[in-house]
């Protein structure tokens, strides 16, 4: 489930911003983590939620 979000996020900043491609999309997960704040954004969602989306973003650059 997390890999199908993760392809819709990767799709859906294709089709409204630039083409995203996983070297792209793998560079945003690690930004997501190290810019504290791009971390404290997405921790509003729950405490680490951004960690699990980093996660999740490289898990599917490395299979894709």
């Amino acid at each position: 489930e997390a890999q199908e979000l993760v392809a819709k996020l990767q799709t859906h900043i294709t089709d409204y911003y630039y083409t995203c491609t996983n070297e792209i999309l793998a560079g945003l997960g690690k930004m997501y983590v190290a810019d504290e704040r791009f971390k404290k954004n997405i921790d509003q969602y729950g405490e680490g939620t951004a960690d699990f989306v980093a996660e999740a973003i490289s898990v599917f650059c490395q299979d894709n």
